[in-house]
This record gives C-alpha cells, sequence and structure tokens, in this order.
C-alpha cells in the first residue's frame, strides 16, 4: 500500500485562492481602520491645543499679567501674543505646540501668524492637518474646525 505524502498542486492552488479571496475582502476594511485611527489622533491633538490655548488664556488673565508677556505651564515658557499662545517661536519661548504637550506623533509647519499640526505617519501629512491661527489686535486664537477625511 502506498502512502500518500505531501499536496497535490489542484489543494495548493485552492489554498492560496481562499487565501487571496480573504485578503482582498480584508485588506480595504483594515485601510478604513488607518485611516479612522489617524483621524482619531488628529481629533485629539486638536482638543489638546484648544485646550491649552484656553487655559493659557485663562492664566494669563487670573494673574493680571500683560497680554503679549509670556507664561509657563507645567514648567514650559510659553510666548503670548494679544493673550493667547503664539504660533511660531519667539526666542527660547515655545508655541501652541508645545503648550499643547503634543508627542512626535505630530509635526509643525510655522505659517504667517499660524502654524499647521500634522499627523507624521499618514500617506499625505499636509491633507491630515488641522492650523491654529494666533490672536490678532481685532481677534481672539482660533483652531480649524474638525477633520473628518484626507486622512
Amino acid at each position: 500500500m502506498k502512502i500518500q505524502q505531501g499536496f497535490t498542486l489542484i489543494e495548493l492552488i485552492v489554498v492560496i485562492v481562499i487565501l487571496g479571496i480573504l485578503a482582498a475582502t480584508a485588506l480595504p476594511k483594515f485601510m478604513g481602520i488607518q485611516s479612522g485611527a489617524r483621524i482619531s489622533t488628529l481629533q485629539g491633538a486638536r482638543g489638546a491645543v484648544a485646550s491649552a490655548m484656553n487655559i493659557a488664556y485663562a492664566t494669563q488673565t487670573s494673574q493680571g499679567i500683560a497680554s503679549n508677556v509670556g507664561i509657563t505651564l507645567d514648567g514650559i515658557s510659553i510666548a503670548m501674543l494679544n493673550g493667547y499662545p503664539s504660533a511660531s517661536t519667539a526666542g527660547a519661548a515655545s508655541n501652541i505646540y508645545a503648550a499643547a504637550g503634543l508627542s512626535a506623533d505630530y509635526s509643525s509647519v510655522a505659517g504667517t501668524n499660524q502654524v499647521t499640526i500634522q499627523v507624521v505617519n499618514a500617506p499625505t501629512p499636509a491633507s491630515c492637518s488641522f492650523v491654529y491661527s494666533a490672536a490678532t489686535a481685532t481677534l481672539p486664537a482660533r483652531v480649524a474646525a474638525s477633520v473628518t477625511s484626507g486622512c
């Protein structure tokens, strides 16, 4: 009596086809989960920036400090502009990025009186971002609307 060893070519092909079908259905769902996770991460950063902006404003106001004088939050010196954290680095003081305590998962790109916060590992970081605009003489600081796509 002859004992069969191994698999036939047809059996191997069937298994490979089944694995291919499973991978083709699971991959789009996995990609959707990653995008959702990046959006949630960015929303968390947006909330941290908004909170830091309001805490810095409240700290400066409650201590009676002039609107363009820097403050210290959690041991970090924050440059202030018109009562709110600045968008760009001013000397040794930090901006809203440092005030919010954002990690290395984010990067910041300074612009004119604003800073863009991006998720570093996004496929296109520039489209997975939000903008913090520093206060002006007539407008308070603002954080751009929520991000729901582009990550």
